[in-house]
């Protein structure tokens, strides 16, 4: 606040007051203002000119005394109730704004009154948030530091059409209801004030009463940018200093041909991949010291961050949202996650985000029931209920919901320099009978059981994606056979660039559970995939699902004792890595985490330590991911044609006594490379395949190796072709096919 220049004992002038009696309206905008009930606040508080007098009325329910600034003097307003409604008159207009001197308790302080601003929100703004095209909403709404009529502070900004009143309420007001009531802007919903001198350590929230029952409700800022620590629910003002220093790295994202190029993701909970020595996070800033090089050594191209926005319960993961807009304050500020996110692309390495749009909870701070009403969901339970997660699902077809959405998506690709959103739950979000039983659902306007709203969002989305930032990636977790997620919209589909396949992933988990001596019964489910595999642009994941609610861990997943367990772990992650489509990996699968993910806690690092009795294990299975992971980035063979029938060929798909498989993966620039896979603990010494090219091949990888705990079976320095036709190729190799292992060959 503006510091005094005067003492409270200063003699103040008075100026004329007309004594006449005030006529009703004003006696009723007065009983309105006490009791928190004016919709229009504007009206009576500040300046206003009744028959030629002019007058200036101020409601501060701290003050003793309040002054104006009127030609250089100090004018005392009088106290006309004892509230703290303070008034004064003048012939003379007063100057807007007009500058305050209040006395409350022993301090005195100037400040601007805020009722004597004019809005600053235009009607282009409003009509684009109307039509739900106002994509930087996040620029309009919420709390915005500014400087308006040469004065710095805070704009605030809300939808809420169903209120009668909203006012800002915050550690700057006592939290008090009456004092920053807020102006509306007629048929928009949209309510605004400028308060001046606020900071950033100022918190806040919204009190809004519904105009229909007269229930008054205190919410938290669906636009807030930060909130206060936990249990706290306030935003908190924030403004970025961050300077970045990723020019280099997003000048050539725009360029990324992206379908051609590796994408090898490692996915992340921040708060529970590492700890400090007292358990407690690392911050953001930690991270980009520890994480940041940990990524870039192991070979990832990009990390995939789970959900970072505000949420109250940290066993949620962070997908019950609470602050779309806001980083959560676990690991740091907003600012705090700018440098980490400028850490990784320094390093050269992508951020993906786990986005929430399909859901939010139903927490009575937050979005729910946000005026009052069903604002941000769907009044009817049957469409806006979300049965098994307990939470609320948007009503995408309100257009300032979508707004909402589509400011919060561009919100993080602009703001925070995002490369690509992992958007969580697609499935839940297209069907209308999701996890639904009959009678539990309605059906859209033909009478299917496909959420339109949703599809035309999703295309809106992603058409804004390409459209806004290029080089940018959108990734749908979608489970279900839904035609075209990924292909663009001109063709009929939603416009994603890439799809999580969870048949893939489920069909491989289940081989390779089974007991090698009964894979070959099941050898199916290798082979199945190659039927579908290029219908979309594939992401081959092992994430965070896998590993929880009693899946065990990938290393508890596979069968046999120790030795068994980490060779079928290398094996399944060779087979993953040299399959088409591109990669993800939750943290953890590495190493061989032994035992479940546990938000709560980091990942067992021990296990690396030399002083870990079965440290060679965990340290084998890190160096194979990590030189599967230079090979996957080195070799087009193995991510230039991953969307491509033409980039993989089966050599032998039908050999399923022994449990074998073995094919070719080619690239854009004619390469190839050879894959063979034994999943049977079976060492084969004379093992037939046919090849496309006579020669010497050499092995590139074998995860079988010693320095990875494996027997160290293989086939030395090289192979050489022979004039035998097998496998519908003309020359053929005779390879040693190590037990429970991969091994990929390379023409000299």
């Amino acid at each position: 606040m503006v510091k005094s220049t005067t003492t409270p004992s200063q003699k103040r002038e008075k100026s004329t007051k007309t004594t006449r009696e005030k006529p009703a309206h004003l006696a009723d905008g007065l009983k309105r203002i006490l009791k928190a009930k004016h919709h229009d606040p504007f009206s009576f508080l500040g300046c206003h000119e009744l028959d030629g007098v002019f007058v200036y009325r101020t409601f501060l329910p701290q003050a003793s005394e309040v002054s104006i600034q009127f030609e250089n003097k100090w004018i005392a307003l009088e106290k006309t109730h004892t509230d703290g409604l303070f008034e004064t008159t003048s012939k003379k207009p007063f100057k807007s704004p007009c500058l305050l001197k209040v006395t409350a308790g022993e301090s005195t302080f100037e400040l601007y009154d805020p009722y004597t601003f004019s809005s600053s929100l235009t009607q282009d703004e409003l009509y684009l948030f109307g039509e739900g095209r106002l994509l930087q909403a996040y620029k309009t709404l919420g709390a915005q530091c500014r400087i308006q009529e040469g004065v710095a502070g805070v704009r605030f900004a809300v939808w809420a059409p169903n209120a009668e009143r909203v006012s800002v309420t915050g550690n700057f007001n006592n939290w008090d209801g009456r004092v920053h009531s807020m102006r509306a802007h007629g048929s928009s919903g949209v309510w605004d004030i400028f308060i001046p001198h606020l900071t950033t350590f100022d918190t806040y929230k919204f009190e809004i009463r519904n105009r229909h029952t007269g229930a008054v409700l205190v919410k938290t800022d669906p636009y807030g940018f930060e909130f206060e620590q936990r249990p706290g629910t306030a935003a908190k003002i924030s403004h970025s200093q961050h300077q970045w220093h990723d020019d280099a790295w997003l000048e050539a994202r725009k360029n990324r041909d992206w379908l051609h190029a590796p994408f090898n993701c490692y996915e992340v909970h921040l708060g529970s991949w590492q700890r400090n020595d007292a358990g407690h996070f690392l911050s953001y800033r930690d991270l980009a010291t520890t994480l940041v090089p940990y990524v870039a050594e192991m070979g990832y191209t990009h990390v995939e961050f789970m959900p970072i926005s505000e949420h109250p319960l940290t066993e949620s993961w962070g997908y019950q949202t609470t602050g779309y807009f806001g980083v959560t304050n676990r690991f740091g500020s907003p600012d705090d996650l700018r440098f980490l996110i400028d850490a990784f692309h320094q390093a050269n390495i992508g951020v993906i985000l786990d986005w929430v749009p399909g859901h939010f909870p139903k927490d009575d701070w937050a979005l729910a029931r946000f005026d009052g009403t069903a604002l941000y969901e769907h009044e009817d339970p049957r469409l806006g209920e979300h049965q098994d997660w307990g939470t609320y699902i948007f009503n995408y077809g309100r257009n300032e919901v979508r707004n909402f959405l589509m400011a919060n998506a561009h919100f993080w690709l602009s703001e925070f320099h995002i490369d690509g959103l992992r958007v969580d739950a697609v499935a839940s979000m297209l069907y209308l009978d999701y996890s639904r039983k009959a009678g539990e659902w309605l059906p859209n306007k033909y009478g299917g059981r496909e959420n339109l709203d949703v599809i035309d969002f999703l295309k809106q989305l992603n058409v804004m994606v390409g459209e806004d930032f290029a080089g940018v990636l959108t990734i749908a977790e979608e489970s279900t056979a839904w035609p075209a997620v990924s292909r663009p919209v001109y063709l009929g589909g939603l416009g994603f660039s890439m799809k999580w396949n969870m048949g893939w992933m489920n069909d491989t988990l289940s081989y390779i559970e089974h007991d090698p001596v009964h894979r070959r019964y099941y050898h199916d489910k290798l082979t199945f995939g190659q039927l579908y595999a290029y219908s979309e642009n594939f992401v081959l994941p092992f994430s965070h699902d896998e590993v929880v609610h009693g899946k065990h861990s990938m290393l508890d997943k596979m069968p046999g004792d120790a030795w068994q367990k980490f060779a079928n772990l290398r094996l399944l992650l060779t087979y993953q890595m040299t399959s088409p489509g591109k990669k993800l990996n939750f943290m953890g699968n590495e190493f061989g985490q032994g035992r479940e993910w546990n938000v709560n806690s980091s990942l067992d690092w021990h296990l690396l330590s030399n002083e870990y009795a079965g440290h060679q294990w965990h340290q084998g299975l890190k160096l194979a991911v990590h030189d599967l992971n230079r090979l996957y980035q080195s070799y087009n063979a193995l991510h230039t044609l991953d969307f491509e029938v033409q980039g993989f060929e089966w050599i032998d798909c039908h050999d399923s006594d022994q449990s074998i498989v073995s094919y070719i993966r080619r690239g854009l620039d004619n390469s190839f490379v050879i894959i063979v896979l034994n999943f049977t603990p079976v060492l084969r010494q004379t093992y037939r395949i046919g090849v496309p090219v006579a020669g010497t091949y050499r092995e590139v990888f074998n995860s079988d190796a010693n320095c990875y705990g494996g027997s160290n079976q293989g086939n030395g320095a090289g192979i050489h072709t022979e004039n035998v036709a097998w496998m519908r190729h003309n020359q053929s190799l005779v390879i040693t096919l190590p037990p429970l292992a991969g091994i990929v060959l390379q023409l000299n």
